[in-house]
């Protein structure tokens, strides 16, 4: 039987559920079972879950079969639980490092109590922490145990369920469970604070309770706040249930009636239009449950008044008088909008008063550096299914020669520009678009991103040097303006869920720049080598380097020449830098003398990703898009370390592990130039790691992503309409460079049967 059974209801945590799990079972202590209750959870979290159940065998797994809410999944993990005490853990915050062993100790010390309180902290996105205040409290208990008769201040403490460690026994013997809806905590931590004969308390903190920016159930206003009624009628029921507990009911009662009050003064639980409703509730909750001779103190006395008499109007109309001194705060966040609308200028606002453009998608690409990437393969396939949307692109002005011929397009601060800010009704973008758009009702915002996340993106960045000058508010009203949400594999969705936490739709559908790695032919691919002038029979390997937030400008981390020389002729080496860097005086140079061919500025990365028959990248996303190709990966990685403890990154790179690293390692350039003279970046070894790292991560590029972002976003399909995944075993291969150029020299002889994807239905 171990000590604990920790239980954690999971629905729509993706984002958080791996952190959570990791701070129960990387504890110090390690008596404890972990049962995770799959509430039916729409997103990526179930198979999270059977991943960790299937590495753990403390870990135990439940999916329940449809979705009965917080309080009922607890129920079902309570009724699995074999531990002497049980903890609950919400799915969205975690343990701090040595809670179980603080948690045992305390217990121990303590006499083993019915309940144990502990300390919790509120952590907040922008990365800032507040300790609850009832440290001092805790701490004056020391290890003495007491019953709420001995110490009625037990119930002023923070009543969720998750800050209190419950002897199983006690619980089960005591038929404690919890009621349905929103709320739930409440009845049961008071009818286990009244019904324990010992509490103990322990001031350490223990959980980190996670302020959610957007996402929390208790901060989204709504209908779902009235649950409180029903919950508070079941604990008074349970008081009347249980005469000898008759004298916490002054307490208790007066405690329901400080939640109320505070529920209805908080615009993200109880909306404007439902206060009147919801104080009427209150009101005869009041008077049905009033203990007979009820004093209330002197602090609740006004509101308990007006609940008596059921007087709204007066309650508020003091209202209004209390939020008055707030009134110059909420008047300058007021007028923002409008010094925004003035900055604009009067014609971008004249023309956010003009209908709608129905049919025009505005696309843009890397800070309107030209058409590329997701949303160039989105507005391609656009074209073919939804031939009404007329498409243009925001390009800066030192980019428009560069266009597709055709290319309708419009340049920042011009009139039309603004008029298509204004107008358009579909925005297509990989990265943000400016601060001075201001989102319209009716305006559909895709946001496609522009890579599989290895760095720390988003709110993760804050604890990292390279963030230093990151406004994460602005970060997030940015975010705020999105749909749709692209993710190109289970692991982008769960970091993009958690570190840009809006209200978007997540579109599960691969990358669709990612298509042509599923549909591209060998005629494709001998082309894109010859405008390259890649000889026939040559290997060619891509150096495509990241940026790097702790230094300026390009420097190769490679001697160039001698990686070159060394190489042999029988390689072609092909250097990419980074879009941030211009344009390098020495790599012109080796460009020049036919050492390497720069290709920096070569318009698609996807037509070099085709032409290559290895990647050299150290921490750059495109090995995430290259791992559709299955074609050789090798990580060049000379500065790991000041990578990694800059930016941050998710994973270790360098591991070794499948899944973790994509193929051969090296650190030097003697180390890669051995990798490739040996054979060993295309041997069993690196073939092994490849194919782990592609299942990770590329499990949804079929060839149909941008079909599925089309039909969503643009024709409005629901996602439960969109084409299906193809799974990889029926996949097309497309053809490596070497098998490109001999099918093409013999036509008769495919790489593999079965022609490219036709677009699916």
């Amino acid at each position: 039987m171990p000590r604990f059974s920790v239980v954690v209801p999971v629905f729509k945590v993706q984002g958080y559920l791996r952190e959570c799990l990791d701070s129960v079972l990387g504890q110090s202590f390690t008596d404890f079972e972990l049962i995770a209750v799959d509430d039916r959870s729409p997103d990526h979290s179930g198979a999270i879950l059977d991943e960790y159940g299937a590495r753990d065998p403390r870990v135990q797994v439940l999916h329940l079969p449809e979705n009965v809410g917080l309080g009922r999944a607890r129920n079902t993990g309570v009724e699995h639980a074999h531990g002497d005490y049980l903890l609950f853990l919400d799915s969205d915050d975690s343990c701090l490092p040595g809670a179980l062993d603080a948690i045992d100790r305390q217990l121990t010390a303590c006499g083993h109590p019915d309940v144990l309180v502990f300390d919790h902290q509120r952590s907040y996105w922008d990365g800032h922490t507040e300790v609850s205040s009832y440290g001092g409290q805790l701490a004056a208990v020391g290890t003495q145990t007491f019953t709420v008769a001995e110490n009625p201040e037990l119930l002023t403490l923070f009543h969720v369920a998750w800050n209190k460690a419950y002897r199983r026994e006690f619980y089960l013997r005591e038929g404690l469970r919890f009621e349905p809806g929103l709320y739930e905590d409440a009845p049961l931590s008071n009818e286990a604070l009244v019904c324990a004969e010992s509490i103990g308390c322990l001031p350490r903190v223990c959980v980190d309770y996670r302020q959610r920016h957007q996402g929390a159930i208790t901060r989204s206003p709504g209908r779902r706040h009235f649950d409180i009624f029903p919950q508070y009628a079941s604990l008074f029921a349970f008081l009347e249930r249980r005469p000898e507990l008759a004298a916490h009911r002054p307490l208790l009662f007066e405690r329901a009636v400080a939640h109320l009050i505070f529920c209805i003064r908080r615009r993200d639980r109880v909306r404007p239009a439902d206060r009147r409703a919801f104080f009427r509730q209150a009101a005869r909750l009041y008077r049905e449950h009033i203990p007979p001779g009820f004093t209330p103190p002197r602090r609740r006395a006004r509101d308990c008044r007006l609940l008596a008499h059921n007087t709204y109007t007066l309650f508020a109309a003091r209202e209004t008088v209390r939020r008055a001194a707030g009134l110059a705060r909420r008047s300058v966040r007021a007028a923002r909008p409008h010094v925004a609308r003035a900055f604009h200028g009067l014609y971008y606002t004249l023309q956010r008063l003009l209908p709608l453009y129905p049919d025009v998608a505005l696309y843009s690409a890397y800070w309107h550096r030209g058409v590329a990437c997701n949303p160039q393969a989105i507005e391609a396939k656009a074209r073919e299914l939804a031939p009404h949307v007329r498409s243009v692109w925001v390009v800066r002005k030192d980019a428009v020669p560069a266009l597709p011929p055709g290319t309708d397009h419009v340049v920042p601060g011009s009139r039309r520009y603004w008029r298509m800010l204004a107008r358009a009704r579909y925005f297509v973008n990989n990265v943000n678009f400016p601060d001075h758009l201001v989102k319209r009702p009716g305006q559909v915002h895709v946001m496609t991103h522009h890579g599989t996340p290895l760095k720390t993106m988003g709110l993760d960045q804050q604890p990292y040097p390279a963030a230093a000058q990151m406004d994460f508010g602005k970060l997030l009203r940015r975010a705020g303006r999105w749909d749709v949400s692209v993710t190109a594999n289970p692991h982008s969705a769960e970091v993009w869920d958690r570190v840009f936490p809006c209200g978007y739709t997540d579109l599960s559908a691969g990358y669709p720049r990612n298509d042509r790695f599923a549909t591209a032919t060998a005629e494709e691919i001998t082309a894109v080598r010859a405008r390259l002038g890649i000889p026939r029979g040559r290997i060619a390997l891509l150096y495509a380097p990241t940026a790097r937030d702790y230094r300026k400008g390009f420097v190769p981390r490679l001697d160039l020449e001698r990686l070159s020389a060394g190489l042999g002729e029988e390689y072609v080496l092909l250097v990419r830098t980074h879009y941030y860097y211009g344009r390098d005086s020495a790599l012109r140079d080796l460009h020049a003398r036919g050492l390497v061919r720069d290709v920096s500025r070569h318009p698609s990365v996807e037509d070099l990703c085709l032409a290559a028959d290895a990647l050299i990248t150290d921490y750059s996303s495109l090995m995430f898009d290259y791992a559709n190709l299955d074609r050789p990966l090798v990580v060049h990685a000379p500065d790991w370390e000041s990578y990694r403890d800059t930016r941050g990154v998710y994973f270790d790179l360098l591991s070794g592990r499948p899944g973790e690293t994509p193929g051969p390692v090296t650190r030097t350039e003697d180390e890669l130039t051995a990798v490739f003279r040996s054979g060993t970046w295309r041997g069993p070894e690196a073939r092994a790691l490849r194919a782990a790292f592609r299942a990770r991560f590329c499990p949804w590029d079929d060839g149909h992503a941008a079909e599925r972002v089309v039909r969503h976003a643009l024709l409005g399909e629901p996602l439960d309409a969109l084409p299906p995944v193809v799974p990889p075993a029926e996949r097309r291969r497309v053809p490596t460079p070497e098998e490109a150029e001999a099918a093409v020299e013999a036509p008769p002889a495919p790489v593999e049967p079965g022609p490219a994807p036709e677009p699916l239905s």
